[in-house]
This record gives C-alpha cells, structure tokens and sequence, in this order.
C-alpha cells in the first residue's frame, strides 16, 4: 500500500489529539512530522513512540512552522493538515495556499472525526477568542453541579511542553502535584483555581486514557477548553463564551466561529465594561449565526486582596499571558483593578525587560504599562522576576491565576486578583444546568 505522506500542523496540543484518533493506527497514511508554532520552545522535540504506536517505532519529529515548505519537498507530503486555534480565517487560508502551492491536500479535521464519546456526562466550556472568560465560568458551572451533590471532574485542554511520555496522562488534586510536574506558570494559572477548591483537574497528551481515568472519579465531566478550540469530547451541554471587547471576531476567527454556531448556550461575557454598541453588535450576530442557542449575559467582575497595597502607588502590572499574546488583547484584569483601586501610576516595563521577556514585548508593541505572565520555562520565569526587580515597582499587581510570589521573590507587596462569573437576569446557569440534570441523556 502507498501511504499518504501528511504533516501535522499544531502547537503542543490538538495536533497531538488528532494524530492519536484519526492517523495513529491508519496504514494508510504516514506522519513524517508535526509542526510547531504560538508557544517557545516545543520544538525539536520527538512525539515518543509510546504515544506514537506501532506504526512509528521510532516517534516523529516536531519542527518549527517555518520549515513547513522544506518539510514538504523533502518529505513528498501530499496531505497537511491544520490543528491549532485562535488563529484567523484569513491566516488559516494563507496556509492552505502554502500547503496547495507545493501539491499538497489541505485539511480541517472536524468534531465527528475528533470526538471521543464518554460514558459520563460532559460539559464542554469553550469560546471564540482566548481570555473571554471559559476559566471562570467552567469554576462557576462546577460549583453550581456540586451544589447539586454531583461528582465534578475537569478536564483540561493540553498544555505538554515538557516530557511528551511522562506527560500522557496527569492527575492534579494538590499543589503539590503541580510541582511534581513541574507545571508552567501557564499551567498553574488554569489548575491551581481548581485544585483550592479541592476538585481533581487531568490534562495530558492521551485524551483518550485521560477520559477514562477521569470517568471513574466523576458523575459530570466539564471540558475546560484551551484557546478557542473545540471539544476533545463529545459534548451533552455545549457552552460558548464570547467576548465584547472582541465584537467582530467572533465570525473572523478559526475555530472560534464554529463554537459559536455549534453552542447550546452562549455566555456573552464582560458586559458590564464593554461598550453597548459591541454587546448589541454580537447579539445581532449570535441572532444570525445561532438563532437556537440560549444568551446569558455576565459581568467578570475584579477585586484585590490587598486594595491598599495598589491605591496611589506605582504598581508593576502582570496579566494572564496567552490573553495578551496570540489573543490579541491589549489589557486585561490587572489594568481594570489598577483603575478601579486608584494606582498611581502603571509602570511603562519595556525598558527594564531582559532576556525572552524583551523580545516578547518587542513582538507585541501594543503591550505597554503590563507584562504578560510568561513561564513556559525557567529561564524565562527568571526574566519576569528580573524584570521586576529592574522596573522598581512600590507594588505588583498578579492578574495571573497563579500565585507568582510562591515561585519567584517579588520583593514588594503582591495584591492578587480575583475575577469571577456573576450572571446578569435571566436564563443563568443554574437555571439551565437544572435542566441539564433533569433531562434523560
């Protein structure tokens, strides 16, 4: 049998998914090479024969994105395919070109390809860009189900930037368990909320062994999504959340236009600090593109354990990272709680930033008087706490769900920031995850 020759485009996560269902045990087609774009330093990897199976006794290689047309011609690939999120239609349809113009098929892999089925029930938590708020209203959906005496457990989307093997499948019900796998302040920023409520979060690599590890534990399994992509799972509740601060990517952006369309509940989020123009401008879409879909309405509200440590001081501004990079915002809670407490002064970092951190801010010019939160090493963690200590700040104000302080030595007063789902009349949440429940699956 000739074998179709595919690369698999992606950044440390839905590649890895859709090579595992689709082509994992399909003679049919070989997998020369993953490529690898978004996050630094998760190429020159191997994804491990362990997870490769027995087709790839020797795994495969995770190059860099931009040797995509040198892959290619070395490789005679006839088949790539796309597999990462928060991307643009456009920048999408650039790859496509790139692929097509060396021969090649280009391909979007779908839900009905990619789904496992769970024996449990599933809630799938998604949205249209990074940073509309699917943290906390996957936190504010697991309160409200273990309200009702149910068995929650999350599943996270994969964020395996270290050892692909010993990253297969991991279970999180402690803080230390996050530094046993030396987690990223990325990772830590999407568990440790959880896990300070005592819930079991997994992630991993291997969704499939993942899903039934989590099934034996759980009545009711949310999928907490990553990016804007889609469910690993088949889900029974589909949710959607949007972003007004965004109006107008909502039909722009891949694959955030098909969670739209495909939600049975759209959460239309931050609205009581965006402008009514962009609410009213996505209701009109939502209206256009999902006419059957549930709208609530929800503010993320802010505050500070320590007000005082922010009011008319010159404050160092640390913001959620992947929110401000490929999510395309320019500011995020850390800046809304510098406002509303009264800070001084929000220092201007890029002066004072070192190493990584420097070219992060050089790559992103519309970030200024903030730092995102960038830890995907410990080299860079340095950077971020070197560059702390050059900017002189009287106060830090964390907007990173992870507790920085226990990581590095800030040497000045941390006021953490806190944002949670507060639904705004009706339907809400509890209303619908009611119906949820009742409802025979």
């Amino acid at each position: 049998m000739q074998r179709t020759r595919v690369v698999i485009m992606g950044a440390a996560g839905r590649d890895f998914h859709n090579f595992n269902v689709f082509f994992r045990n399909k003679p049919e087609y070989e997998v020369v090479a993953f490529t690898a774009t978004q996050i630094p330093h998760i190429t020159g990897r191997m994804y491990p024969p362990r997870l490769a199976g027995k087709l790839y006794p020797k795994g495969i290689r995770i190059r860099p994105e931009e040797d995509l047309d040198k892959i290619m011609r070395a490789e005679k690939v006839g088949l790539v395919v796309f597999a990462y999120s928060d991307v643009t239609h456009l920048a999408v349809m650039h790859k496509a070109s790139q692929a097509l113009a060396a021969g090649a098929d280009f391909l979007l892999l779908g839900p009905d390809s990619t789904y496992i089925d769970s024996r449990r029930r599933v809630v799938a938590v998604c949205a249209t860009r990074t940073g509309s708020g699917k943290s906390q209203t996957s936190r504010r959906i697991c309160d409200i189900l273990e309200g009702m005496g149910k068995r929650v457990v999350v599943i996270r989307h994969p964020m395996p930037y270290g050892d692909l093997a010993r990253q297969a499948v991991q279970r999180f019900a402690t803080m230390a368990d996050l530094d046993r796998h030396q987690c990223t302040i990325e990772e830590r920023e999407e568990y440790e909320p959880h896990i300070s409520k005592g819930r079991v979060v997994y992630a991993g690599v291997d969704y499939g062994a993942i899903l039934r590890r989590a099934e034996k534990e759980a009545d009711v399994v949310i999928w907490d999504g990553g990016n804007n992509d889609l469910p690993f799972y088949r889900p029974d509740l589909m949710i959607t959340v949007v972003d007004p601060h965004r109006a107008g990517d909502q039909d722009t952006t891949y694959p955030g236009e098909a969670n739209l369309r495909m939600a049975d509940v759209i959460v239309i989020n931050k609205v009581d600090t965006a402008r009514r123009s962009d609410v009213a401008r996505v209701e009109r879409l939502i209206a256009r593109l999902n006419p059957r879909a549930r709208v609530i309405k929800a503010a993320s509200p802010v505050s500070a354990d320590k007000p005082k440590a922010i009011r008319g001081k010159r404050v160092l501004v640390i913001e959620d990272g992947p929110t401000l990079t490929h999510g395309d915002m320019g500011f995020g809670a850390g800046i809304v709680a510098a406002r509303q407490y009264k800070a001084k002064q929000c220092i201007d970092p890029r002066p004072f930033a070192v190493g990584e951190l420097r070219g992060t801010l050089r790559k992103y010019p519309r970030l200024v008087n903030l730092i995102p939160a960038m830890g995907y090493t410990g080299g860079q963690i340095r950077d971020l706490e070197e560059t702390i200590r050059r900017s002189r700040p009287e106060a830090v104000i964390n907007a990173s769900p992870a507790d920085l302080a226990s990581m590095i030595d800030i040497g000045v007063p941390v006021a953490r920031i806190g944002y949670e789902l507060r639904e705004l009349g009706k339907p809400d949440l509890r209303s619908i995850l009611k119906e949820f429940i009742r409802r025979r699956r």
